[in-house]
């Protein structure tokens, strides 16, 4: 049997702000990839080399090992409006601010 932990964060944590070097109340939220720049030298050097005739120039990754992704936290202060991340540990199944586990709770079919 396989066990299938869901990592559950609340939607909001009093933690350091960096700032103002005491701890506050910040939301949480899961940070998300930011916009493609398209004038960042990798991406010039890639559309450059693409042009013309001849294919796909550059080898396009297929052998993906990883089944899982590292978790980021976006905090951001309520009082200052400061923002930071922080890494959680890996895990298939993340949810922010679903309901708390009750202990002793009768398991209903």
């Amino acid at each position: 049997s396989r066990d299938v932990r869901m990592v559950n964060i609340p939607k909001t944590r009093r933690t350091l702000c960096p700032r103002q070097g005491k701890h506050t109340m910040h939301k949480v939220a899961q940070a998300k990839k930011g916009k493609e720049s398209v004038f960042a030298m990798g991406k010039r050097r890639y559309d450059r080399k693409q042009r013309g005739f001849g294919g796909q120039t550059k080898p396009i990754f297929h052998k993906k090992a990883k089944t899982t992704k590292k978790i980021q936290l976006r905090l951001e202060c309520t009082e200052c409006k400061c923002k930071h991340q922080v890494v959680v540990k890996r895990c298939k199944h993340f949810e922010l601010g679903g309901e708390k586990k009750k202990k002793n709770a009768a398991i209903s079919f």
